[in-house]
């Protein structure tokens, strides 16, 4: 069957031999210059369209470098316990003076702070290689599958070599992001309850003070993790990084924020859920002598490392979707990254 055109995404029309859906070919140049982006349902169709076409590929990305950084994420073997009781009562002691009376929901919601935080602060020379190269192979692989090519270590080898140093330098500009948005978010919880306190409000209404601040912050927080997945995709894609590349990312998904939130709540809902099975079912004995942990334990590890990649995978064909609808379709600006002939029989 030989692909020399392909019809608009999402189109029902989209099919090749032994394969129910074809994806958008952003990058071989056939694409309609501003044409409607997908929604959060058509990418979650292109991108398992792309599982299948490039399967053996993104699971060996899948078991090499996604599967030991979930394994220790997870764990919390590198966690010391002593450190994060030390900074949850570091928190609780803010949030006293703030005004915030210490009931459950605060002390949890300390507690949890404490653990994502050290376990951040720990896991991160894992984010730096493994994770980092994880997402580079998945935008790499996704750009393979639109180039109608399978995945080739060597050459992403060559690749990698080329732009490991912006790639660095941009995921240190999204940290700084992350830790920013972080930093704001406690100042502004801090200042809103001291307001509250010095007019003299009851502690319930801090805390609904405190809780609608945390709701309004989520949704700022979800938009900037957006961009930063997005503005590494960009990195690996472009030749652009650090704030450029953020900035780039911030322009290019104008217009389409509320299919990054859709993604971002799927897959955070999704990871959430496996996080809460492995910390009641593995990390706490609740139920029986404990031998199924033998199982249950790699089980939720293979589950979380396969939404790793279906979101870092979804990230991928997010930006080439809004990147298809931008003013540089119009222009004619986009350019393939991988070379790729203009027809090419799929076997």
């Amino acid at each position: 069957m030989e692909a020399s055109t392909t019809p608009k995404a999402g189109s029902p029309n989209r099919v090749v031999q032994s394969l129910e859906l074809e994806p958008f070919d952003y990058s071989n140049g056939t694409s309609n210059a501003g044409s409607d982006p997908m929604n959060a349902l058509q990418i979650l169709k292109e991108t398992v369209w792309i599982l299948r076409y490039n399967s053996s590929g993104f699971m060996l990305i899948a078991a090499l470098l996604i599967c030991p950084v979930c394994a220790l994420l997870l764990s919390d073997v590198l966690v010391d316990q002593s450190i994060v009781k030390r900074l949850s009562i570091r928190l609780l002691l803010v949030a006293r003076s703030g005004g915030l009376p210490l009931r459950s929901f605060v002390k949890q919601s300390c507690q949890k702070f404490s653990e994502m935080a050290i376990s951040a602060a720990t896991c991160f020379p894992f984010y730096l290689t493994f994770s980092l190269l994880s997402k580079a192979a998945v935008v790499y692989s996704v750009d393979c599958s639109y180039s109608r090519k399978k995945f080739d270590s060597s050459k992403f080898y060559v690749r990698v070599g080329k732009i490991w140093r912006r790639l660095v330098s941009t995921y240190l500009w999204v940290c700084m992001l992350i830790v920013g948005c972080l930093a704001v978010f406690l100042v502004s919880v801090i200042a809103v309850c001291n307001v509250f306190l010095i007019i003299g409000l009851p502690g319930d209404l801090i805390v609904y003070a405190a809780i609608m601040v945390g709701l309004i912050f989520s949704v700022v927080f979800a938009k900037a993790i957006i961009i930063c997945n997005i503005a590494i995709v960009i990195c690996v894609l472009e030749e652009v990084s650090g704030p450029k590349a953020l900035l780039r990312s911030a322009s290019l998904i104008q217009g389409q924020t509320q299919v990054g939130l859709l993604i971002f709540l799927g897959s955070t809902i999704g990871m959430a859920f496996v996080e809460g099975l492995f910390e009641h079912r593995v990390k706490t004995l609740s139920y029986g002598d404990g031998s199924s942990r033998v199982w249950e334990g790699p089980l939720l590890v293979v589950m979380y490392s396969f939404l790793v990649l279906i979101d870092s995978m979804m990230s991928s064909v997010f930006y080439f979707s809004c990147r298809s609808s931008s003013r540089e379709a119009l222009e004619g600006e986009i350019h393939p990254i991988l070379e790729t002939p203009s027809s090419m029989d799929i076997q």
